[in-house]
C-alpha cells in the first residue's frame, strides 16, 4: 500500500465531528476508551456511518445500488492507498493500514448495504443473520483488530455481539421499516404466525402475532449478548468498559421495547439519558469472565473470523501499553458530565437518534 500522509488530524477531527452529531450514544460510550483506541474508532465508525447514509439517502432502488457500487470503489482505493478526497476515505486508508484490517471485513458491510438497496428480503433467521454479519458483525471484528486484538475467539464473541445489536435495531424499527417499504423479519417466522409479509407492508400493525415474532427475535438477540459477554474479556482492561456499554445500552433497547408491550409499529422504543448513564457508569465497574470464550462462530460470521486468519501480516502486539482503568471514578464523571451537556444542547434525553 502506498505510503499514506503522515497528518491525518483534520481528517480525525472531521470523523469525530461527524460521529459526535450522528451517533451522540456511541459518541459517549467512546469517551472510555484510551485514545490510541478512540481516535481510529472514530475513523472506522465514520466510514461505516457515512456509508450508510449514502445507500440510504440515495432515493431510488437503483439509486441505491449505484451508491453502493460507488462505495465499493472506493473501497478499492482506500487499499490501493489512493483514497477519494474525504476525510473518511482517507482516515479509513490509514486505519486499514496501521492495524492490518483485511480487506474482507470492510467489503462485507458494503456488501450488507447492497443487500439493502436491492431491498432484500430474509427467509430465515440464519439469512438474517449473514445480513447481521454483514452490516454489524464485520464493524465489531474490525474494531477488535484497531484494538490490537486477532485471537479467532474473541473476533468471534464480537461478531456475536454485532449480530445482537442489528437483530435489536430491526425489533425496535419493524413499524420505520415496514413505512418505508422494508422487512427484515424473518419471512418463515411470519408465515408461522399467520402474517401475510406483502399485506403487513400494505397495512402495518401490532397484532399479537406480529409482537410474538418482535419477541422471538429480541430473545435471539439476548443469546447472542450472551454469547459475546466473554469475549469482552479477551480485550485490552482499558477497551472493556466501552464495548460493554455498547452491549448494555443495545440490549436495553429491547426491554424498552418489551417495556413499550412490543408495540414497534406505533411507537419506538427509546433509552432516556438517565438510564444510559446508569448503564455507562455499570459498564466501567463490571469485571468480566471468560467461560465461554471458545465457543465457536455463527456459521454466519465464521467467514470474517477466517478472513483475519488468514490474512498475511505477521502478527500483531496486542495493545499493552493503554493507559490502566485505575481511574474509574474520575472517567465515568467525565462521561456523565458529557451527557449533560449533550442532552442540554442537542436533546440528548429525547433523541431519537440510534443510540
Amino acid at each position: 500500500m502506498r505510503a499514506l500522509p503522515p497528518d491525518l488530524s483534520t481528517d480525525h477531527a472531521a470523523c469525530r465531528a461527524a460521529i459526535r452529531a450522528g451517533s451522540k450514544s456511541f459518541y459517549a460510550a467512546s469517551m472510555l476508551l484510551p485514545p490510541t483506541v478512540r481516535r481510529p474508532a472514530y475513523g472506522l465508525y465514520a466510514f461505516c456511518r457515512l456509508s450508510d447514509d449514502a445507500v440510504d439517502e440515495a432515493g431510488s432502488r437503483s439509486g441505491r445500488a449505484c451508491a453502493a457500487r460507488r462505495l465499493d470503489e472506493r473501497l478499492s482505493l482506500v487499499y490501493a492507498g489512493r483514497p477519494v478526497d474525504a476525510p473518511a476515505d482517507r482516515a479509513l486508508a490509514e486505519i486499514v493500514s496501521t492495524h492490518a484490517i483485511p480487506e474482507a471485513l470492510p467489503r462485507a458491510l458494503i456488501e450488507g448495504l447492497a443487500w439493502d438497496a436491492q431491498e432484500r428480503r430474509y427467509a430465515t433467521l440464519s439469512e438474517l443473520s449473514a445480513y447481521g454479519a454483514r452490516v454489524a458483525g464485520a464493524v465489531g471484528a474490525m474494531m477488535t483488530l484497531i484494538m490490537g486484538v486477532r485471537d479467532p475467539h474473541a473476533l468471534a464473541r464480537a461478531c456475536d455481539l454485532g449480530v445482537a445489536m442489528q437483530l435489536t435495531n430491526i425489533a425496535r424499527d419493524v413499524g420505520e421499516d415496514a413505512r418505508a417499504g422494508r422487512l427484515y423479519l424473518p419471512l418463515d417466522w411470519l408465515a408461522e404466525a399467520g402474517i401475510d409479509a406483502d399485506a403487513f407492508l400494505a397495512r402495518p400493525e401490532a397484532t399479537p402475532a406480529l409482537r410474538a415474532v418482535i419477541a422471538r427475535l429480541l430473545n435471539a438477540a439476548g443469546m447472542l449478548y450472551a454469547r459475546a459477554e466473554p469475549g469482552i474479556g479477551a480485550l485490552p482492561p482499558a477497551c472493556r468498559p466501552a464495548i460493554r456499554a455498547a452491549g448494555l445500552i443495545y440490549a436495553e433497547i429491547g426491554r424498552a421495547v418489551e417495556a413499550n408491550a412490543l408495540d414497534s409499529v406505533g411507537r419506538r422504543a427509546r433509552v432516556g439519558g438517565a438510564r444510559k448513564a446508569a448503564l455507562l457508569a455499570r459498564a466501567a465497574l463490571t469485571p468480566g469472565g471468560s467461560d465461554g470464550l471458545a465457543a465457536p462462530p455463527l456459521p454466519e460470521t465464521a467467514y470474517l473470523v477466517d478472513a483475519v486468519a488468514r490474512s498475511a501480516v505477521a502478527p500483531m502486539q496486542r495493545q499493552k501499553n493503554l493507559p490502566a482503568w485505575w481511574d474509574v471514578p474520575g472517567k465515568v464523571v467525565h462521561v456523565l458530565d458529557l451527557i449533560e451537556t449533550l442532552r442540554e444542547r442537542e436533546g440528548f434525553e429525547g433523541s431519537g437518534a440510534a443510540p
